[in-house]
């Protein structure tokens, strides 16, 4: 399975650098269906025209961004400079607590493919 995963120009570049390293996702039905070994493509917001291909290496899931947050340090998952909480505040901007609730979170370990 390929998964398309849209990031913004700063978050891209850390997974270009290769510091980041685990997107997190809510686990939602879409998300159940990676596997490792599935590939994942990162295009570079707003015109999607610079990618990044990578391979799904692990997939481990968690009730809540709170728990995932913990169990990562910073720099693999969002901008280094950022706080847990300031990151939490970001993902609110994606996801609603009823759907982190519903569904749980994932964490999708990579790395690219060259």
């Amino acid at each position: 399975m390929e998964m398309i995963v849209h990031l913004h120009p700063e978050v891209f570049e850390i997974v270009k650098s290769g510091v980041k390293d685990v997107e997190a996702r809510v686990y939602d039905e879409k998300r159940r269906k990676l596997k490792i070994g599935d590939t994942l493509v990162f295009l570079k917001r707003p015109l999607e025209e610079e990618k990044i291909v990578a391979k799904v290496v692990d997939l481990k899931v968690f009730k809540n961004f709170l728990e995932l947050g913990e169990a990562y340090k910073m720099k693999r998952l969002y901008l280094e400079d950022y706080t847990l909480e300031m990151w939490l505040d970001v993902l609110k901007q994606f996801y609603s607590e009823e759907e982190v609730n519903k569904n749980g979170v994932v964490a999708i370990v990579f790395e690219q493919v060259k």
